[in-house]
């Protein structure tokens, strides 16, 4: 069986700001089944944002766990990041899961996986999925060429890398933290 695949998740920080922006297309195969999925939300009171790769029922469990860890660790998402990938990587249930996440405040930002990986990129930009890499290029060259927001800079590069990969499309979600 196929599993479904693709997906790009971009968060950009910048200025003690953060923002995370996700594609909406799903595909299974070659054939896009959705064109305005939602892949990111925000969590812990809306001072979290979160995106996810992978499949979604995975990755709601883990954004639950996720929540739960916040709570456990408040104010130190550094520390509920590891407790999650900890988690992730010992528990039989969990370790079944196939999603990657992307985690962030204003202050730091993750990528996380069922592996054990806890990854904080140096330059505040961050990117997983099929078009991943894409976003991840455009967002760095407009972080260093331009003053745009942490905002206007996942929408731009996002929709970049959605007019060159074929699992991504420009139908897109940003979110910022609330507070």
């Amino acid at each position: 069986m196929q599993q479904f695949h693709a997906t790009t998740i971009l968060c950009v920080r910048r200025d003690g700001k953060v923002a995370i922006a996700g594609d909406g297309q799903v595909t299974f195969g070659e054939i896009v089944v959705k064109s305005n999925a939602v892949k990111v939300r925000l969590l812990k009171g809306g001072t979290v944002v979160a995106g996810f790769a992978g499949a979604v029922a995975d990755a709601f469990t883990l954004f639950d766990r996720f929540e739960e860890k916040l709570d456990r660790f408040p104010d130190n998402l550094p520390r509920a990041a590891v407790e999650l990938a900890k988690e992730w990587r010992s528990d039989r249930v969990l370790r079944r899961l196939e999603a990657q996440l992307i985690v962030a405040d204003s202050t730091n930002g993750f990528v996380l996986s069922g592996s054990g990986e806890v990854i904080e990129p140096e330059d505040g930009v961050i990117a997983i999925g099929s078009g991943g890499a894409y976003a991840q290029a455009a967002a760095r060259a407009l972080l260093r060429e331009t003053q745009l927001t942490p905002r206007e800079i996942v929408q731009k590069a996002l929709t970049i890398a959605g007019e060159i990969c074929i699992f991504s499309n420009t139908n897109i979600t940003v979110i910022e933290p609330e507070r």
